[in-house]
Parts: C-alpha cells; sequence; structure tokens
C-alpha cells in the first residue's frame, strides 16, 4: 500500500506549521547575552534548589521566571580553568589552562585560543567585563586584549593582595602596611606586600581596592555598560565575573543574628544579580537572555565561610578525610547553581534535569548570536539551546572531569561521567575544614558510582556485582576516546612564568604600589621591576 501523497496546500500548511514550531530559534534580532559567574559558590547555596538557604529570594525568584538546572557542571574545580574553559568552550587540557594564575605570570589564556568576546565582537556585539578576570593580566593577555571593549574589575582573586579592609578570611589576613616602616608580618596564605588593584579598562584606578563596595561598583558599571551599549543600537554581551561568595567576604553591614557572615554576604550578591535583571528588563522583557551560574564548589576548608553542597557531601571521601568541594572531582567540587532567564524563549518554573555544563555557553550563544564556532579546532561544549527552549531535556551523554589542584596530576581527566554513572580514576587530596587532605589513592579499575541512587556518592558499586561489570566497559570505552580526541586536537599550552615585572603596580615609591590612578599599556611588555618591596 502506497503512501498517500498531499496537496500543495497541505505542503504549505504543513511548513507554516513546522515554522511556527520552531520560530523561537528564529530570531527578529541579535538577543542580548549576560552571563553572570558567581566565585565558589554551593549548589545548596541557592534556595530553589535547597530549602534551608533563605538568602536569596531574587536568585529564587529568577528561577521561577526561567529555567533550573540541575544537574549542572563547571568544568573545572577552581577558578582559572573553569573561567578559561566557559569563555573558549574547551577544557583545560585543550586550551592549555589547568591550574591558576599567580599575580607575577606573564602569561595567561594562550593568545591562539579563541575567546567568545571575540566571536560575538565579530558578530557585531559590544562586549564587556566586569570582575574577576584570573586569565592573565600581562600584555595582551588583558581582557581588552581578549576580545572585551571594556573592563571593570580585579585581574585576579580578590584575596590575592591586601587591602584596608580586609573582611573576612580563615586565616584572618592583616590590612596593608600604610607606612614604609610598618612592621610586616608573613602570613600563609596572605598576600601582605601588594595591594590589590582594581582596573577600568588598562588604567589602575584604586590599588587597594574598598571591598566593602565592590559589590556596589559593579552593579553601577554593569548598567552603565547596558545603558551604553543599549544607546548605541548594538547588541551587547556582558560577562560578569562576581567577587562573590570568594573569600574574603566583605558583608556590607553587621550580619543579623542567626544568618552569619556567609549569610549576610549571599544576601548581598542575591541583591547584586536582582539588580542586573532589573536593569535587563527595562530594555524590554525578551530581548536579553541571562544565565547565571558557578565557577565550582565551595572552599571547604574556609569553613563557616563556605558554601553549601547540598546533597552532594562526598560521603566517601570525607570517610576518609579531606575535602569534597573545590579543587575536586567529587560533584561537590563541580555540580554548581544554574539559572537561565529569558521571558518568552525560556520556560518559567521549569526544572531541567538535562546533564549540562559551564562548557555549554560559548556554542550556544555563539549559534543564538547567528555566528560560527571557530574552526580548526574542536569542542567540549554543545548548542545547548534546544534544552534552553524546553524541547529537549538530553545534555551530554559524556562528562570529563579534570583535576584541579586535588591528587594527581592537574588539568588531567581524573573522574568522568557517563548517565547516572560516575567513575573515579584519582582521590583525595584537598583540604578540609579539618585541616586533613585525605589520602591520595589511584583507582584502577575506577570506583563507580550510581548517582540515581547515591547522590552523596557514598557506596561505590561492587567490582564483582553485575551492575558495575555491565558499565565498566562503556565507561573504559568513552574514556579512551576522550582521552584520543584530546590527544588529535589542535591543543594549546598556556605560559605559567612568572616575573615580579607582571605585578599590576601604579606607584613603585608607594608601599603596597598605593595610588589613586595611572595608566598601563597592556600592549607593553615592561621588564623594569615594579613591586613595592
Amino acid at each position: 500500500m502506497g503512501t498517500p501523497s498531499l496537496s500543495p496546500w497541505a505542503v504549505l500548511v504543513l511548513a507554516l506549521v513546522l515554522v511556527g514550531l520552531w520560530a523561537p530559534c528564529v530570531l527578529s534580532r541579535q538577543p542580548n547575552f549576560i552571563v553572570i559567574l558567581a566565585d565558589d559558590v554551593g549548589w545548596g547555596d541557592l534556595g530553589a534548589n535547597w530549602p534551608e538557604t533563605t538568602e536569596t529570594p531574587q536568585l529564587d525568584q529568577l528561577a521561577a521566571e526561567g529555567t533550573r538546572f540541575v544537574d549542572f557542571h563547571s568544568a573545572a574545580s577552581t577558578c582559572s580553568p573553569s573561567r578559561a574553559s566557559l569563555l573558549t568552550g574547551r577544557l583545560g587540557v585543550r586550551n592549555g589552562v589547568t591550574h591558576n594564575f599567580a599575580i607575577a605570570s606573564l602569561g595567561g589564556l594562550p593568545l591562539n585560543e579563541t575567546t567568545l568576546a571575540e566571536v560575538l565582537r565579530e558578530a557585531g556585539y559590544s562586549t564587556g567585563a566586569i570582575g574577576k578576570w584570573h586569565l592573565g593580566h600581562h600584555g595582551r593577555h588583558h581582557p581588552n586584549s581578549r576580545g572585551f571593549d571594556y573592563y571593570f574589575g580585579i585581574p585576579y582573586s580578590h584575596d590575592m593582595g591586601c587591602t584596608d579592609t580586609p573582611g573576612y578570611n580563615l586565616p584572618p589576613c592583616p590590612p596593608c602596611p600604610q607606612h614604609g616602616t610598618a612592621a610586616r608580618v608573613a602570613r600563609k596564605d596572605c598576600y601582605t606586600e601588594v595591594a590589590l588593584p582594581l582596573f577600568e579598562n588598562v588604567t589602575i584606578i584604586q590599588q587597594p581596592v574598598e571591598l566593602g563596595s565592590l559589590a556596589a561598583r559593579y552593579a553601577e558599571e554593569a548598567a552603565r555598560f547596558i545603558q551604553r551599549a543599549s544607546d548605541s543600537g548594538r547588541p551587547f554581551f556582558l560577562y560578569l565575573a562576581l567577587a562573590h561568595m570568594h573569600v574574603p567576604l566583605t558583608p556590607p553591614r553587621p550580619p543579623a543574628p542567626g544568618r552569619g557572615i556567609y549569610g549576610a554576604s549571599l544576601g548581598e550578591m542575591d541583591a547584586l544579580v536582582g539588580r542586573i535583571k532589573e536593569v535587563a528588563d527595562s530594555l524590554g522583557k525578551g530581548s536579553t537572555l541571562l544565565w547565571f551560574a558557578g565557577d565550582n564548589g565551595p572552599w571547604a576548608q574556609k569553613c563557616e565561610l563556605a558554601g553549601r553542597l547540598g546533597p552532594f557531601v562526598g560521603a566517601w571521601q570525607r570517610q576518609r578525610g579531606g575535602s569534597s568541594a573545590k579543587q575536586t572531582t567529587w560533584e561537590g567540587g563541580h555540580r554548581v547553581p544554574a539559572l537561565v532567564y529569558w521571558p518568552g524563549r525560556v520556560p518559567a518554573r521549569r526544572t531541567s534535569h538535562a546533564l549540562l555544563s559551564v562548557l555549554d555557553i560559548f556554542p550556544t550563544l555563539v549559534a543564538l548570536a547567528g555566528a560560527a564556532l571557530p574552526p580548526d579546532r574542536r569542542f567540549d561544549g554543545l548548542d545547548v539551546s534546544p534544552v534552553l527552549f524546553g524541547w529537549s531535556d538530553v545534555g551530554h551523554k559524556v562528562l570529563l572531569h579534570p583535576n584541579s589542584g586535588a591528587a594527581g596530576k592537574v588539568g588531567e581527566i581524573e573522574a568522568l561521567r557517563l548517565a547516572q554513572y560516575k567513575a573515579f580514576y584519582t582521590t583525595g587530596g584537598a583540604m578540609a575544614c579539618d585541616g586533613s587532605t585525605g589520602p591520595a589513592e589511584r583507582h584502577q579499575p575506577p570506583l563507580i558510582f550510581n548517582l540515581d541512587r547515591d547522590l552523596q556518592e557514598q557506596e561505590p558499586l561492587d567490582v564483582a556485582s553485575r551492575e558495575y561489570q555491565a558499565v565498566l566497559p562503556a565507561i573504559s570505552r568513552a574514556y579512551a576516546q576522550a582521552l584520543q580526541d584530546i590527544a588529535a586536537d589542535n591543543v594549546s599550552v598556556a605560559d605559567y612564568s612568572q616575573d615580579p615585572a607582571a605585578i599590576p603596580c601604579c606607584n613603585v615609591q608607594h608601599v603596597g604600589c598605593r595610588c589613586h590612578g595611572a595608566t598601563l599599556d597592556p600592549h607593553v611588555e615592561k621588564r623594569t621591576p615594579r613591586l613595592c618591596l
């Protein structure tokens, strides 16, 4: 029996229906993009994720008006590698950024890597970065040389320099010395000699930074950038990399009883995000996609100044000592809160269980902008716009997790996710609140957990069990194929060399490099010492 043919009129009607179904992807104009990246935030720091959290009404409202992603992961469990992956769509083993850059680093994200800002600027976007950079600040590694028309922020983590108001940290750090004769006491994990700089483009406008007003300044500069871009008639891409919730914490006022320092700081971050949403909505709802995510999990060794893991406690590791959060490949290290808000495009009040990653931001925004991915390289991220629009809930089949400062070689793939299964090849080596690090252990065959039954990662599958034997070949194949794919790729190598001349210092004559502003040209490679000691 033959297939009945359709009349020309029926074909036309069917075509119109299909066009209507795909209409959300046919954009009348290029959308604006705001990516907000929180620092050291826990999956459980979002009230919509974890009912015990009450300090995030603005983020919870964002979740109610958009889509919440509960199986969303950072690409690494520490600062520089995670940010490099967001801006390139590639893991550190491909883009070269495997661990953090220092204040004296000469290098940064390799120059042959193409950033999301460069692609979008070429597509007609105004591009701005506000907040923490941490991908190299010397020479051509400065954000203004990596695709961003405008930059306002701190070139690395805000604990990597002294300030006059140090805030809350463990261990506590002293303020900057005020005079050249001031006593300087070396403190472990504290930067006591050079003040923390605040940049506007290539100018240091404050050194040391006033941390107490930083959140308000970020909000103000973000609003100004959005308004300037709107006035120009061009679409914009704003990358807002918050100081929250990294230590030192500097809540705007003394914490209310029961909230604590962390809770007060979390509330400040929440208000900042709410302000950015308000500014975006003022341009007309539906014109701007806002994507909120975390760069990695909480820094466990900071104890009460670290965030909430939710259920992802890495119980197997905790039983043996050491952290199961930041720096590790346990879920608490890389499963982060994530929300996407885009009225009229992204469904409201939806929870997605798709396996997604910070890596997906690059290819997804490039696709939505109507641009093309850079050639001659492979990407770990996916265009997940069908998931954003609610047409699908399928993300990655396989997701790789690199070592980010725990046991093993930095940047190496030490864990792998395949569907609901998580395989570990190396564990241990990250410090917990009690000072323990846990033994560094290599697992061959790997530890395998079924996350559908064991979100706490408490009990690995018995190696002799039928389930373990059934899933191990698929995991082994996926792991081998991933390593082969990386080996065959155009892989970059970052320069991690250091020179005191690379330390941002606007006045070498003043103790701690104090100043009120001086221009630094990022294209000039300075080799004379600018470090005040």
